[in-house]
């Protein structure tokens, strides 16, 4: 993918503000409230493609939550019927731009809560041309809840989820057993749940959760998920810095059990 300096003006936004007007949620989110910057590059690019390639959501409770009660139209989102990847936490778009690139026969689905991320993502989707990627800012358990069709996803990416390394923040940890009974749920017989971490107590305790849901089998028959790292994650910036401080990533893919309904 091709690269531009960033831009050194910036504008101020509010974003990912949870919850808000005195509502809250039954369950802690995985991110906290802050606000984001944004480029003036990333600005315009939100002006330029934001109404193409941002799904507009009904929310509920809060700004990044989504109304149960809509069920997003796949086919009418992405103009065609074709395989679906979900990539839960896009950062920067590094990783889910440069697939949606390289598969221009797969649709891509990414969730993020934070407006400078969703902005730089599609500042690389314009750079690559693709149209084959749609963003959502929104929290993702909701999403995998009830947005998503049932059955419509042949990958999940989790890549970097915050690690929440303090014993007092391990209930914000997404990887848990109800969102792994979510993820089951969206993805389709036989669809793969591919995640990575640089945090090995995290992704012990991701081995752990996945490895006992009934949903869930390792990729890789006989191992306990740990697997290569997958061609298609591209290094990002993130995982760059974090090997340069001496992190070690680990890289996990389940397989949705044929057998489950």
């Amino acid at each position: 993918m091709s690269a531009t300096p960033a831009d050194p003006q910036t504008t101020s936004v509010p974003d990912a503000q949870e919850p808000g007007h005195g509502t809250f949620r039954k369950e802690p989110v995985s991110f906290i409230r802050r606000s984001g910057r944004l480029s003036t590059g990333q600005a315009k690019a939100l002006e330029r493609s934001g109404g193409r390639l941002i799904i507009d959501v009904p929310r509920a409770i809060a700004r990044t939550s989504v109304d149960p009660g809509f069920e997003l139209d796949l086919a009418a989102t992405f103009g065609r019927t074709a395989p679906l990847v979900v990539e839960v936490g896009t950062g920067m778009g590094e990783c889910v731009a440069a697939a949606a690139a390289a598969h221009r026969d797969v649709d891509h689905l990414a969730l993020e809560v934070y407006l400078p991320g969703i902005a730089q993502t599609i500042l690389r989707a314009e750079r690559e041309d693709v149209t084959n990627l749609r963003l959502m800012q929104a929290n993702a358990p909701e999403v995998f809840a009830t947005t998503l069709p049932s059955g419509s996803a042949d990958e999940v990416w989790v890549f970097f989820p915050d690690p929440w390394p303090k014993a007092r923040h391990h209930k914000r940890r997404l990887v848990t057993p109800s969102f792994a009974e979510l993820v089951a749920r969206v993805l389709r017989p036989g669809g793969v749940w591919r995640l990575a971490t640089d945090w090995r107590p995290y992704a012990e305790e991701m081995i752990e959760v996945i490895g006992a849901s009934p949903d869930f089998e390792p990729l890789e028959p006989g191992s306990d998920g740990t697997v290569e790292r997958f061609a298609g994650r591209v290094l990002t910036s993130f995982e760059a810095k974090g090997l340069r401080a001496g992190r070690e990533v680990t890289d996990l893919a389940f397989r949705r059990r044929d057998d489950r309904s």
